[in-house]
């Protein structure tokens, strides 16, 4: 954590930090506009705000994009905020809030270095004997692209043709659809009828994994996009998708998920 204290301390790589907060998924040519530092001194800054997880980067085609990572800020709050000042905590809940906040561009992405292998990593993102344990559903599905999923989530089933895997690089990519909102998931869920009306029109989003093996750890990036701006559906996954991923790096670090909240 020492890392992330540190990138938090110079108040360039804070405007770095506010500017993604403002608006996600940048390059470095967008960084640098209307900033009073030359290119060079903005690359050096993002390298610490990434050496410490506080920045992911993800390619698209040519385009190097720049986003926002909660995960550090979450393992502070969950795991050392005892050991930190009233005020220290306030800055950390700010901060946390402010990472997790959808912003103008309209995708999810958190970034987590977990203790395991790719292939353990790609075991529990597709055997239902792990995904049971700390996600609380299974789904059945031969993880062949173009193949549909059924979503076992608790008190209902949910099928669809639309439910289909896109991409499955074993122990290194996967991508598949979002599942359906049906009123069974809703009312097991907890959802009211105007939030599920609501959520329901939305068009149908997707969730890639990206895997990355360093040494001995693996860097999983998770993206959630395909959303319209304003979507309520990201909110809801924005507020999920950090408490899942703990859950499983915990579950394969430790051998325990963590507690339901």
């Amino acid at each position: 954590m020492d890392d992330v204290f540190k990138a938090l301390a110079d108040p360039h790589r804070r405007q770095l930090l506010d500017n993604l907060n403002a608006h996600n998924g940048q390059t470095l040519r967008d960084l640098c506009s209307g900033l009073d530092m030359a290119r060079q001194s903005v690359s050096k800054h993002l390298a610490v705000l990434e050496a410490a997880n506080l920045v992911t980067t993800v390619r698209r085609g040519r385009e190097k994009l720049h986003y926002l990572n909660a995960e550090p800020i979450n393992a502070i709050t969950e795991r050392w905020i005892n050991q930190y000042d009233r005020h220290r905590i306030r800055a950390l809940a700010d901060l946390k809030t402010a990472l997790e906040q959808p912003v103008n561009n309209p995708e999810f992405v958190y970034t987590t270095y977990i203790n395991t292998t790719p292939q353990r990593l790609w075991q529990a993102l597709t055997d239902p004997a792990f995904t049971r344990r700390y996600w609380g559903l299974t789904i059945d599905t031969d993880w062949q692209p173009g193949s549909t999923m059924t979503w076992h989530v608790p008190g209902t089933t949910i099928t669809d043709p639309a439910q289909l895997v896109l991409e499955a690089d074993p122990h290194r990519k996967l991508a598949y659809t979002w599942h359906t909102f049906t009123p069974q998931w809703a009312e097991g869920s907890g959802i009211d009828d105007d939030t599920l009306t609501t959520i329901a029109a939305e068009p149908r989003s997707k969730v890639t994994f990206e895997i990355e093996p360093l040494g001995d750890i693996v860097k999983l990036t998770v993206i959630h996009d395909g959303f319209e701006p304003g979507s309520t559906v990201l909110g809801m996954i924005t507020q999920g998708w950090p408490a899942l991923l703990s859950s499983l790096k915990t579950l394969l670090e430790t051998g325990e998920a963590l507690p339901d909240a």
